[in-house]
């Protein structure tokens, strides 16, 4: 059972969607529950007709009202394994201990605008509270991994760190020249196109990448010939960023179409990708960009320095620094051919590193490893009463 907040767009929930399914039919079965909602559309992404989708519809504030309908839940449906994911979700914990789930998992997948760091100490108090009731820890990243270990308090032997995956051969291109991005007004071959994939909330902080891009064209007017903005993805920053790019004049520049479920056509479409977040875990867009062979300029935080090997598969910058973002865009736009070697270079590290099939497998051993042990303590227990 995956349980999580909510169960839409997002690199949290895409990676569930590739694990389920990866993972070998003959040997796992799935349900997703979601403390608020499924979205039927983004349910549709995954292949197999044989999960079950259950929606909580829980209003906000506190999970402990749900523990009565969540301890149903579990005695109903009776999981083998349940994975929570991120604090939304780690309350739930408490009631499949009530309910003898036998094996009890918690990932954590990254920070979002509230704790940027990890250091909001009312949170750090809520995963310790929680601690006791989680066998195995998942953390995405080094950093995450050392902020379980430290603040948190849990045994290193209980956390296991496991990177993102990436479909390697669905985020790929043909050549070295990037293909037409389906329904973008940006054809002309001779263009550098700049873009970026995400949910459009505070924490992706896309403003600060258009105010980056209105900047580079303030400094090299020049470039108003041959540079272009792609900015995929909905939410309450899209009208900001448009709005700040029609005040500089450069509206007809940029293209900001929405949310778009191709994303590897995108991907295939651009020259450099941008993820300008102030929190990440581990990037699924980074991975994806990576795959698709183009340099990628991204913030130190979270995971992105576990992923973006700053001036070789791209370029790493502070976060909401906006000046620096320019001169990183500035270097890798006035260089394409070396932008070029960044992004071939970016393509060899995921291949080497970070395929889906290596982190299916990471999750496999890691679920059949606590099963078996359990199993062995279940085999220990009824041996002694005998």
């Amino acid at each position: 059972m995956h349980l999580l907040y909510r169960f839409n767009t997002g690199g949290l929930e895409n990676g569930v969607v590739n694990l389920i399914n990866q993972l070998p039919a003959s040997k796992f079965r799935h349900a997703v529950v979601a403390l608020d909602e499924v979205v039927p559309d983004f349910a549709r992404r995954i292949t197999r007709t044989d999960v079950e989708f259950v929606s909580l519809h829980k209003p906000p504030g506190q999970t402990a009202w749900l523990y009565p309908r969540l301890h149903r839940l579990f005695r109903a449906m009776r999981p083998a394994v349940l994975h929570t994911r991120n604090l939304a979700a780690l309350e739930c914990q408490a009631p499949a201990w009530l309910a003898g789930v036998p094996v009890r998992l918690h990932g954590e997948h990254g920070w979002d605008v509230g704790d940027l760091d990890g250091s909001n100490r009312v949170y750090q108090w809520n995963r310790r509270i929680f601690r006791p009731f989680v066998q195995h820890w998942v953390a995405l990243s080094r950093a995450q991994q050392a902020y379980l270990t430290g603040p948190i308090g849990v045994s290193p032997g209980l956390v296991t760190q496991i990177c993102n995956g990436v479909d390697s051969v669905r985020f790929s291109r043909a050549g070295a020249a990037r293909d037409v991005i389906p329904g973008c007004p940006f054809n002309d071959p001779g263009l550098f196109l700049v873009g970026t994939v995400g949910r459009m909330q505070t924490v992706k902080n896309q403003t600060a990448l258009a105010e980056a891009f209105v900047q580079l064209l303030q400094q090299r007017p020049e470039m108003r010939g041959c540079l272009r903005l792609v900015m995929v993805g909905d939410g309450p920053l899209r009208a900001q960023a448009q709005r700040r790019l029609d005040e500089a004049g450069v509206g007809a520049l940029a293209w900001l179409p929405g949310e778009r479920s191709d994303v590897a056509d995108v991907m295939r479409g651009l020259d450099c990708f941008v993820l300008p977040s102030l929190a990440e875990g581990i990037s699924n867009t980074i991975l994806e960009a990576m795959s698709s062979g183009l340099p990628v300029v991204a913030t130190r935080v979270g995971g992105n320095a576990d992923l973006v090997d700053h001036g070789r598969t791209g370029l790493l910058v502070r976060a909401g620094d906006v000046d620096a973002m320019t001169r990183g865009l500035q270097q890798l736009t006035s260089d394409p051919s070396a932008a070029s070697v960044m992004g071939r270079a970016g393509r060899e590290r995921v291949e080497r590193e970070f395929s889906l099939q290596a982190m299916v497998s990471a999750y496999q051993g890691l679920y059949e490893q606590l099963l078996a042990a359990r199993i062995g303590r279940q085999a220990q227990t009824t041996s002694g009463v005998d």
